[in-house]
């Protein structure tokens, strides 16, 4: 597994807490060893990394770019983060059930064919992720719907097959950071 760097914190973090606060999780135990593989982690002052430290409620979201990454603020913290997700998870809710288990399963197989490079994979996921945008009506964002896509996307493949939650979860991480890490950066300072 990479290193965790700045480019992918925010989307490791955010996508953790969606499938975390997400409703019909069945995977909850391998989401959690996630954690405690180093896979996710969190930034310190937020997340119960330090209880120490309190926790905005306000609704301010803060962050602030540096080298061109988002750079934590202690107000954005597991309360802000746990308001997005629970919005997206809200949202998910909606889009699941439009989502056919024909493109969960076809999109499953090829996280099961280990011959297929982590680009190769990320490329299928990105393909479904825009057919499902096209075939599903919605009045939101093209961003927000594909973000919400991709995640509801790798719930369903983890409640069907949860040994794949390593290597979906990095993936839609992977797919998420390139193709939507702004749109990320600007939802935080709203």
């Amino acid at each position: 597994m990479e290193q965790i760097n700045g480019s992918v914190q925010m989307e490791r973090v955010l996508l953790y807490t969606f499938l975390e606060v997400s409703s019909d999780c069945r995977f909850r135990e391998q989401l959690h060893s996630l954690q405690s593989q180093g896979i996710v982690s969190f930034p310190k002052g937020s997340y119960g990394y330090d209880d120490e430290v309190e926790l905005q409620t306000d609704g301010n979201r803060s962050g602030h770019l540096q080298n061109g990454e988002l750079v934590f603020d202690p107000e954005v913290n597991e309360e802000v983060i746990r308001i997005i997700a629970a919005q997206l998870a809200e949202i998910g809710d909606q889009f699941d059930k439009e989502i056919k288990a024909r493109v969960v399963n076809d999109l499953a197989q090829h996280f099961l064919n280990e011959n297929l490079s982590g680009e190769e994979i990320t490329q299928r996921m990105s393909e479904a992720v825009e057919g499902l945008a096209r075939a599903i009506p919605s009045d939101m964002e093209q961003e927000k719907a594909m973000l919400v896509l991709a995640m509801v996307l790798t719930k369903k493949i983890a409640n069907t097959m949860p040994s794949l939650l390593q290597r979906v979860f990095s993936t839609t991480v992977n797919y998420i950071s390139q193709q939507l890490h702004n749109y990320i950066v600007r939802m935080l300072r709203e």
